[in-house]
């Protein structure tokens, strides 16, 4: 089954967050000023439970979904993660599940996820430089412990491993170069993300990114590049892989180079709110009518509505009034 949104868009990509918490505070996604101590997280009841969203990934993937990445918040600090895991993984029509995760917990995580048929992971990972990387996430939080779970993951069978650095001006630029040498040198995919205006509360401005294109230029001056074909239509990054045959790079420049007109992703909230877009404002309740008992049949019809209607282009309209609106951080929706 193929649905598309009024702009030919397939549904193809699942993002699921499973909670709206994390153990670190990065400027750029949940800073401590807005996310302090009486910061007001879901309560328990209000997330979906594992059946729940298990239910609601199976309907996707009839939709036809065919990727399903969890993320959060920080996935990892949801207990017993690996039980949701179990429940997806033998799925029919899912090509691919994977995992977003700030590193922090994976060393211990690793085996566990792999067991419960978790194929790949994604680590946010802004720095090598341990101060930089301190200051970054802001819980003072050490860049050793992160590559601990990155050497679990992969022990695990957790690859391809892919690393996500946020790059912003006056931060971490400095670590772009670093990072592209080190990870060359490992098998692992780099990916560089541009600073983008999720949410309301990370202070964005458009001096704070850094351009693809600076980036790209950066790492090629010393370490030459060459572009790569996507592997699929609606692939966010742009690839580029390194002349002498030794590992690979991307770059995801929202920003700079919208990539709106091939985006085949949905997001799911960790208490049932159906996103369209990153940089959404409101989303659709799916928890309300699925704990009032709506059945499969009605609830895909519904999701099929949603998607059916969707005619989302952020990025590519991005205007300082767009970057201005109160949109969903994306703390509650991942990245």
């Amino acid at each position: 089954m193929r649905l598309d949104d009024r702009l030919g868009r397939p549904l193809h990509d699942l993002r699921v967050s499973v909670t709206d918490r994390c153990n670190f505070r990065c400027v750029y996604c949940m800073p401590k000023e807005v996310f302090g101590h009486d910061f007001r997280f879901l309560e328990r009841n209000e997330l979906l439970t594992f059946e729940e969203t298990a239910r609601l990934v199976r309907l996707f993937l009839a939709a036809g979904v065919e990727k399903v990445r969890l993320t959060g918040g920080e996935p990892l600090v949801r207990r017993d993660l690996e039980r949701l895991v179990e429940l997806i993984a033998p799925m029919p029509g899912l090509r691919d599940l994977t995992l977003t995760t700030n590193g922090s917990l994976l060393a211990q995580k690793a085996r566990p996820l792999a067991d419960a048929g978790l194929r790949r992971v994604t680590v946010s990972l802004d720095s090598l430089d341990d101060d930089v990387f301190r200051r970054m996430n802001d819980v003072d939080f050490p860049v050793g412990r992160v590559l601990d779970g990155i050497a679990a993951a992969e022990a695990a069978g957790l690859a391809p491993i892919k690393i996500n650095m946020v790059v912003r001006r006056g931060m971490n630029e400095e670590s772009v170069l670093p990072m592209a040498r080190f990870f060359a040198q490992r098998g692992h995919i780099l990916r560089f993300i541009e600073y983008m205006d999720v949410g309301h509360s990370n202070g964005w401005r458009l001096d704070d990114v850094v351009p693809a294109e600076r980036i790209v230029a950066m790492i090629d001056a010393e370490m030459p590049l060459e572009p790569v074909p996507a592997n699929y239509p609606g692939e966010v990054a742009d690839r580029w892989r390194y002349r002498d045959g030794d590992g690979e790079v991307g770059v995801i420049a929202s920003v700079t180079q919208p990539f709106c007109r091939d985006c085949t992703r949905a997001r799911l909230s960790a208490e049932g709110e159906l996103y369209t877009c990153l940089f959404a404002v409101s989303g659709h309740d799916l928890r309300a009518p699925l704990r009032d008992g709506e059945g499969d049949e009605a609830l895909a019809a519904r999701i099929a509505a949603i998607w059916g209607a969707r005619t989302d282009r952020y990025s590519e309209q991005r205007s300082a009034e767009t970057a201005a609106l109160p949109k969903v951080e994306m703390s509650r929706i991942g990245g």
